[in-house]
């Protein structure tokens, strides 16, 4: 018989992060572990406070449950978890962790055996005018040539100049731009927005107006003179056929899969599936996991071939994340073979 057990993990950012919905100086995280007899299998359970669908008081109880029922098999675990796609995420991880012969390789590639490399945004977090410039100059140092800058916090203008700021130094040929205003404009306002930001030739924006203004969203879309990437508007959004709904309606230029947010590699295949056949683009991104999720997502990433620069840089954001053979050099996600992974959440 398998045994299973959960623990939880607070990560603590090196330095606070901002983003429209405040300052993040902690991020709660869970894992859950597996064994029968001397071989483990661990994932981890990547809730995220204040947006995760699965942010509610019976969460505990939920990973409690998932433990005492193990053996019931993963599908139907799986089925069982649709409201709680966190703790999919970690359960798929921890099955796939079990089976494979190195637990910290779940999918055997090119970029697990450091031969091949995925390309990432330099994520800028939000801040004093001064500190993201700071940012934006040390990412295009490190070698990024695509730039996530966060929005929405700051004055819009000044989020303008800074935009510009880059643009004056760097085409789009040389720097691909996104931005993420994390649903900070009123609809209101957010076509005329669109506009000023469309004119510094950007390459898309995420979630400019709050999830859930369904209508809204897709009249922005339909006008849009700058791609329009949705990401919240995903979350929550479980049955395949209100997948396929949500994209007909909205008929987004991008969608952003976060696999602890849309119910791990299971949700994140069904929304690719559903996107590619109405020719809507995608990426991946990371919700702040620890090096474990983030390594998980990104050999599942690789494996989908995708041609865009993904959102997998967020492993050095904390002073005690796991070491891990995850390191990014000149804008890309390595695997470095040779180096050992440091994971242990014995109590």
């Amino acid at each position: 018989m398998i045994k299973a057990t959960y623990s939880k993990y607070i990560l603590n950012f090196k330095q606070a992060s901002g983003t429209s919905r405040g300052v993040l100086k902690t991020k709660e995280t869970w894992f859950i572990q597996i064994q029968l007899n001397n071989k483990k299998g661990f994932g981890e359970c990547g809730l995220f406070r204040g947006l995760s669908i699965d942010d509610r008081p019976d969460y505990e109880n939920k990973l409690k449950w998932v433990c005492e029922n193990i053996n019931l098999g993963l599908n139907v675990l799986l089925n069982e978890l649709i409201e709680f796609p966190s703790i999919q995420f970690g359960l798929e991880t921890a099955f796939k962790s079990f089976e494979s012969e190195d637990p910290f390789e779940l999918f055997s590639s090119e970029f697990t055996k450091n031969e091949d490399s995925i390309p990432i945004n330099g994520l800028i977090w939000m801040g004093t005018e001064a500190f993201m410039k700071q940012q934006i100059s040390d990412k295009i140092n490190a070698g990024f040539n695509c730039i996530k800058m966060k929005i929405g916090a700051l004055d819009f203008q000044t989020e303008l100049n800074l935009l510009k700021s880059i643009r004056k130094e760097f085409s789009s040929q040389d720097i691909e731009l996104r931005v993420d205003a994390n649903g900070a404009f009123l609809p209101s306002e957010a076509l005329e927005k669109l506009k000023r930001l469309a004119d510094l030739d950007l390459h898309s924006i995420e979630q400019p107006i709050k999830q859930g203004q369904i209508e809204a969203m897709a009249s922005l879309c339909e006008n849009t003179p700058l791609p329009i990437a949705l990401d919240e508007e995903l979350i929550g959004v479980f049955n395949v056929t209100k997948k396929r709904e949500l994209l007909q309606t909205i008929n987004p230029q991008y969608i952003i899969l976060k696999p602890s947010l849309v119910g791990g590699f299971k949700g994140s295949d069904e929304w690719i599936n559903l996107a590619e056949n109405k020719n809507i683009g995608w990426w991946i991104t990371s919700a702040l996991e620890s090096n474990i999720g983030l390594n998980a997502i990104a050999q599942y990433t690789y494996t989908k071939k995708s041609s865009l620069p993904q959102g997998l840089g967020t492993g050095s954001l904390f002073s005690n994340n796991f070491k891990s053979p995850l390191q990014v050099k000149n804008g890309k996600l390595q695997y470095l073979k040779n180096e050992d992974w440091k994971f242990n959440i014995s109590k």
